[in-house]
């Protein structure tokens, strides 16, 4: 139990439980032991691996018999990270595994919802739709807790219209995992649903977000000449224009060795947020990752899981356990500095992390802790994850995208 903070004569808590046990009954009785005496919670944040998918209905009323919160919700992945009965972090990849977290948050409001991707409000309309399937007022501020189903369309779109109504509200979250049972993977009140579920908590609490894409770029930083959807078809460095896959080859022949047998596996592609604007005073805004999804040797064509636009800045990049640690730790170094004493860390890691990137287990979750002694982190292995890059909330693959649950100083 970590009692950091108080507000108007409550306590703040932040309490966490973790199971890998195989039976979901064994496994919820496992976490409401160790979750016991708690009391009631204002949000109940709940995590489980698709091991659990065929039971999932069964789960929140099972949790709800032995613990007591207003609002519930989570959803199911790959794998789950934790804390377990040791205080440590934990991420349980590619097996059972149940991950609870109690938030207590005096003076904060927390609403939840759920909200059809499918059919979304419209997007060229007023912003007061989109207000009203969230429930929470923009003026108030706060941050913003996402899951989406994986069998959902128009998921950009719906990221896109909750920030056209809450700009200023960080989002994190993430994409479920699929399963092969015959409902959604999307957990919200005592129920499974598809679509998305999300909350926010606004208040005297709040969240800051810290995404880590895990990638370095290497060779120059390319215009998109002409493009078709999302092939690349020509690509402009100065006055030079050369199909991608050319200009690439080119980029491979400066790399040291190491990094060329990196190509053949870790390769993606950074696309420039700011997608027209070619100053240089515009050379540092932040690249989205993307896969890099086939090409064409013969017209020397590249396929990128993004629309693209002419004008477009691009710039190869590789993924690299080394680069992935060091990237991840500068950022919680940067977040210490901004609140050094956050009520609980929750991580959506991409199933493509873990120990298939690094080789062992508990990187992510331990590198935060490195930083925050002590602090509770729970959290799920993602289809994708969910993060604001340079002020707009989007769709990543192989990143770590973390919430800081702090108190709103402002």
């Amino acid at each position: 139990m970590l009692p950091w903070f108080s507000s108007g004569g409550s306590t703040a808590l932040a309490r966490t439980a973790l199971s890998n046990r195989p039976s979901l009954d064994e496994a919820v009785v496992e976490v409401t032991s160790a979750l016991g005496g708690v009391g009631k919670a204002d949000l109940a944040l709940v995590f489980c691996s698709t091991s659990f998918s065929s039971d999932l209905p069964r789960l929140l009323p099972l949790l709800q018999r032995r613990l007591k919160a207003d609002h519930w919700i989570g959803g199911c992945g790959g794998g789950v990270v934790g804390t377990g009965a040791k205080g440590e972090p934990q991420e349980l990849e590619q097996g059972p595994g149940l991950s609870v977290t109690l938030l207590r948050l005096p003076g904060a409001k927390v609403t939840s919802f759920a909200i059809n991707p499918n059919q979304p409000p419209d997007l060229d309309g007023p912003t007061q739709p989109w207000v009203d399937a969230v429930g929470a007022d923009p003026a108030a501020g706060g941050g913003m807790l996402l899951w989406i189903d994986p069998s959902s369309s128009g998921i950009n779109d719906l990221t896109s219209g909750l920030d056209y109504a809450f700009p200023d509200m960080e989002k994190v979250g993430g994409l479920t995992s699929n399963h092969s049972a015959d409902h959604g993977s999307l957990l919200l009140g005592d129920r499974v649903c598809a679509g998305a579920v999300g909350c926010v908590i606004s208040g005297e609490w709040t969240l800051q977000s810290v995404v880590a894409q895990g990638c370095r770029p290497i060779g120059p930083v390319f215009e998109v000449e002409q493009a078709k959807r999302n092939v690349v078809l020509e690509l402009r460095e100065g006055e030079e224009l050369a199909p991608p896959v050319l200009a690439l080859q080119k980029v491979i022949e400066t790399l040291p060795e190491q990094d060329r047998e990196l190509v053949s596996h870790s390769l993606f592609v950074g696309l420039a947020r700011n997608r027209f604007s070619l100053a240089a005073n515009q050379a540092s805004s932040p690249f989205l990752v993307r896969n890099l999804m086939g090409v064409d040797p013969r017209h020397g064509a590249m396929a990128v899981a993004d629309s693209l636009q002419v004008g477009q800045r691009l710039q190869f990049q590789l993924r690299d356990s080394s680069t992935s640690r060091q990237e991840l730790n500068g950022l919680l170094q940067e977040q210490r500095e901004r609140c050094s004493e956050p009520l609980a860390a929750l991580l959506f890691a991409c199933a493509g992390r873990g120990e298939g990137l690094y080789g062992e287990s508990n990187v992510d979750g331990g590198l935060c802790r490195r930083q925050f002694p002590k602090l509770p982190i729970s959290g799920l292995f993602c289809n994708g994850e969910l993060g604001p890059v340079d002020g707009s909330t989007q769709v990543h693959s192989y990143t770590a995208c973390l919430a800081f649950i702090i108190p709103n100083r402002s």
